[in-house]
C-alpha cells in the first residue's frame, strides 16, 4: 500500500503535489518523493519519512515544472530503511522515465531472470517499482526504435505487453521526458487510480491521476472516473489526454483492504464510498454481536479510534446499546499498521492510545477495531481496558479473521505473523486477553462493501486464501515467507 499522484498542469505543480502528498500520508510513511518536469528535464527530491520531514523550501524550489508526480511509501517490497528504495525510480532510456507504483508484483523471480538475462538491464535495489519501470522500459524502447518521435499508439502498446510480463497488483504513475504523463491499472483493478480534471480558462484542461478521490477533491478538480483495470491513460505536456484498454481479459476484483482499513473515510472508490461502506460493515457485525454476545453482557460499545469508528457506531445504534469513546488517541503517532517491525508497533500502540478510567470502571466493554492482523495492538488494548477497570471485554472485528498473506501490496507477508492462522476463534480470544472475539463473517463483508454496485467480487485472498490472480502458489508463498525471515 502506498499513495500516488500525477499532476499536468499550466502552472508549476510542486506545491499541488506535496498537498496531495500530505492527503496521503495515511497511505505510507516510510519515505516520500516528489519528481517533476521542466520541459525534458527532470528535477527529483525523496527521503525518509513523512512528507512534512523529507521537504524543505530549497527542496521544494528546484522542483520546477508543470508537469510532475509523488509517492509516499509503504514498504512491503525491500528494505523500509534503505533511502534508495524510496520512490519515483528514473531510467534514461528510452526519453528518461519517471516511475511510480502501488502494489506488489507477484512474479519478480522470473521479471528479475528475464531482465538480466533477456533485457539486459541493472537493477539497483530489491524494490519491484523498478522492476516495473524497467519492463516498461524495454517495452516501450521496443516501440519506438529507430523513431525519436512518441505517438499515443506506442504508449499503449507498451502497457499492452507490460501487461503481459508483469502479475500481481499495480496501479503506476510515469512521466515520460518531453512528451507526457502515463497511468495504468493492472487487468484486476486491485490497487486503486482515479482521473480528474479541472478547466484552466482559455489555457486548457489540467489533469490528476491518484489514489484516492479525496485528493482531486481538495484540489478542484472534477472526478472524471476511476481508470478501468487494465487501462492506461496518457496526458501529454499540452494537456491532451487519451486512454485505451491494454489488457486481454480485464476484470474489477478491488481489494478488500482498502474499505476495511487503508482508505480515508472521505474518499470514493470503484463509486463506493468507504464511510458508507464501514457504516455497513457495522450494521452485519451487529446482526453477529446479536447471535453471539448476550446482550445483557455489553454495557457500552467502544471503537478504536479512528478506522472502527462508523463500524463501531452502527454496532451500538442497532443494538440499542450506549456508544463511548474510552480510548484517546495521540495524532502525533503515525499508524501503528503501517509501520516497519513488530517491536515499532508494540511499543507505539501506547504511545499512541490512553485509555480513560471513567469509562472502562465497572463496566462490560464491547470493542470494535476495523479488523486484527498481528494482534499487537488489539492485545495492547484489551490489557489497557483491563487495567483501567473492565469488567468484561469483548473484542470485535468488523472484517473477518486474517488468516492468509496479502501479497498485492499489504505487508502480511507471512502466516506466522498473523494472529488467526491456524487457530480458532476461542484460541485467538485467549491469545488477546479478551473474554470473547467475534468477527464478521466474509459474506457479510463482501456484501457491506458491494451493496447497490454492480461489482461482482472483491480481493478477499487474506481472509480466505483464494488469490484473484490465480498465480499465487503455495511454493510462492513459502519463497516469500522464506526471504522475509533470512
Amino acid at each position: 500500500m502506498c499513495g500516488i499522484v500525477g499532476i499536468v498542469s499550466t502552472e508549476p505543480v510542486n506545491q499541488q503535489i506535496y498537498d496531495s502528498l500530505l492527503l496521503l500520508q495515511h497511505r505510507g510513511q516510510d519515505s516520500t518523493g516528489i519528481a517533476t518536469a521542466d520541459g525534458a528535464q527532470f528535477h527529483i527530491h525523496k527521503g525518509r519519512g513523512q512528507v512534512r520531514e523529507a521537504f524543505r523550501t530549497r527542496d521544494m524550489r528546484a522542483l520546477l515544472g508543470t508537469m510532475g508526480l509523488g509517492h509516499v511509501r509503504y514498504a512491503t517490497k525491500g528494505d523500509a530503511a534503505n533511502e534508495r528504495e524510496a520512490q519515483p525510480f528514473y531510467v534514461n532510456a528510452p526519453y528518461g522515465i519517471i516511475l511510480i507504483h502501488n502494489g506488489n508484483l507477484t512474479n519478480t523471480r522470473e521479471l528479475a531472470d528475464d531482465l538480466f538475462h533477456k533485457d539486459r538491464r541493472h537493477m539497483n535495489s530489491a524494490s519491484d517499482t523498478e522492476m516495473l519501470l524497467n519492463v516498461l522500459a524495454t517495452e516501450l524502447q521496443g516501440e519506438v526504435s529507430g523513431s525519436l518521435d512518441l505517438d499515443p499508439d506506442q504508449v499503449f502498446n507498451a502497457v499492452r505487453n507490460v501487461h503481459e510480463r508483469v502479475e500481481g497488483s499495480y496501479a503506476a504513475i510515469a512521466m515520460i521526458a518531453g512528451h507526457g504523463l502515463l497511468a495504468f491499472r493492472d487487468p484486476y483493478g486491485i490497487r486503486p487510480l482515479v482521473l480528474g480534471r479541472r478547466t484552466a480558462g482559455l489555457v486548457g484542461d489540467e489533469w490528476i491521476v491518484a489514489s484516492e478521490s479525496l485528493v482531486l477533491e481538495n484540489g478542484d478538480y472534477e472526478i472524471v472516473r476511476e481508470i478501468a483495470p487494465g487501462e492506461a491513460v496518457f496526458v501529454t505536456m499540452q494537456g491532451e489526454m487519451y486512454s485505451r484498454q491494454c489488457a486481454a481479459n480485464p476484470r474489477l476484483v478491488p481489494c478488500s483492504f482498502e474499505y476495511v482499513y487503508l482508505a480515508r473515510p472521505d474518499s470514493i472508490m470503484n463509486g463506493i464510498s468507504v464511510y458508507e461502506a464501514r457504516l455497513r460493515m457495522g450494521d452485519r457485525l451487529a446482526d453477529t454481536v446479536a447471535r453471539y454476545a448476550p446482550l445483557g453482557d455489553i454495557d457500552v460499545v467502544m471503537p478504536i479510534p479512528d478506522s472502527s469508528r462508523p463500524a463501531a457506531m452502527q454496532v451500538a445504534r442497532k443494538l440499542g446499546v450506549e456508544y463511548r469513546e474510552g480510548f484517546y488517541k495521540n495524532r502525533y503517532v503515525g499508524r501503528t499498521f503501517i509501520m516497519p517491525g513488530q517491536a515499532q508497533r508494540k511499543k507505539s500502540v501506547r504511545q499512541k492510545l490512553n485509555a480513560m478510567g471513567s469509562e472502562f470502571k465497572g463496566k462490560n466493554i464491547l470493542i470494535v477495531d476495523d479488523s486484527i492482523v498481528r494482534g499487537t495492538t488489539s492485545k495492547e488494548i484489551v490489557e489497557m481496558a483491563r487495567a483501567a477497570g473492565a469488567n468484561k471485554v469483548t473484542f470485535t472485528s468488523a472484517a473477518p479473521p486474517v488468516r492468509f498473506p496479502h501479497v498485492y501490496g499489504i505487508n502480511m507477508p507471512t502466516r506466522a505473523e498473523l494472529i488467526a492462522h491456524g487457530r480458532k476463534i476461542p484460541e485467538i480470544a485467549a491469545e488477546l486477553g479478551a473474554d470473547h472475539m467475534i468477527y464478521q463473517e466474509v459474506e457479510d463483508l463482501q456484501a457491506a462493501i458491494t451493496e447497490g454496485t454492480s461489482i461482482e467480487q472483491l480481493d478477499l485472498s487474506c481472509f480466505t486464501g483464494e488469490y484473484v490472480t490465480g498465480t499465487v502458489t503455495e511454493e510462492y508463498l513459502d519463497w516469500v515467507e522464506r526471504t522475509q525471515l533470512s
